[in-house]
């Protein structure tokens, strides 16, 4: 798994760990069980705090995505499974999504269409 780091971006560095990691799950690079990297060694390797590294970790731990084990580092969690409250939350935020894209002129179908285009593509790149 290779984590790069974007400082340049409107992202914060944390949420850019946090959600590369994820990506890194969906993708099978990483499995149950597999250890990251301690907070330490990940920071020095990305030459960034280690504060940063160890909130997107807490974040990661928090969602239910790794367990940190102190001094003894951080592991993959057990795939998560789709709660009603997880569901009821993704169409939460797509709704937030949708009207955004609303307001910047973007109709119905363009959305769909968007959104069925970054599918298609994740399915690509999955295989």
């Amino acid at each position: 798994m290779l984590l790069q780091i974007e400082p340049q971006s409107d992202e914060p560095i944390y949420l850019q760990l946090r959600n590369q990691i994820v990506q890194a799950l969906v993708r099978g690079e990483l499995k149950e069980g597999d250890a990251l990297p301690s907070v330490r060694r990940l920071a020095v390797d990305l030459g960034i705090n280690l504060h940063t590294v160890n909130k997107a970790y807490q974040l990661l731990e928090s969602q239910g995505y790794l367990h940190i084990y102190g001094r003894r580092g951080a592991r993959i969690t057990a795939p998560l499974a789709p709660t009603g409250d997880y569901v009821d939350q993704l169409a939460s935020d797509l709704k937030k999504l949708y009207i955004e894209a609303q307001s910047h002129g973007v109709d119905r179908r363009m959305f769909e269409q968007t959104v069925k285009a970054m599918l298609a593509k994740e399915a690509e790149n999955a295989h």
